[in-house]
């Protein structure tokens, strides 16, 4: 009916078997940015936010949420990660960009890890400091690139 792997036959939702699928290394690199009031960001790099430093605090939720993806995204498997990193810089003076990079020697990719880590980290952004700022978005979320498995390399723009 479909090449979408994860429709079976009749259309229904279902998780794909990777048990043929040889163990590779793979890789994930995953960006996007929280859109804020200059100030706002100002007091980030500063540590002046009430609730604590910000950068630390999201890196750490980012970490962590790419560890549980698949208790998160229906039909993810669980993958036992080999790293995750998750940057967090100023782009100019209203943007914080965030970028996650996951790595695993498994039968799947990572690259929903690596996206789970930058939305995580974005929202623990949002959430340290709604106090200061409400108006603030978060977006451009996307993989830039992927090594590793049948579909092999991937990278955004190339």
């Amino acid at each position: 009916m479909t090449d979408l792997t994860h429709l079976d036959e009749a259309g229904r939702a279902r998780m794909v078997d990777v048990g043929a699928k040889p163990v590779t290394a793979r890789r994930a690199v995953a960006a996007g940015e929280v859109r804020m009031n200059p100030a706002t960001l100002a007091r980030i790099v500063t540590g002046d936010v009430p609730k604590g430093d910000v950068l630390a605090v999201a890196r750490v939720a980012g970490i962590m949420a790419a560890k549980k993806t698949g208790d998160l995204i229906p039909l993810c498997h669980p993958l036992g990660i080999d790293g995750v990193t998750v940057d967090l810089e100023p782009d100019g003076d209203d943007v914080l960009r965030i970028t996650a990079t996951a790595t695993v020697t498994g039968r799947t990719g990572v690259e929903m890890e690596a996206l789970t880590a930058v939305s995580v980290a974005a929202l623990t952004v949002y959430d340290m400091c709604k106090a200061v700022d409400k108006d603030m978005t978060i977006g451009a979320i996307r993989l830039e690139e992927k090594s590793g498995g049948r579909s092999g390399d991937y990278k955004r723009g190339a």
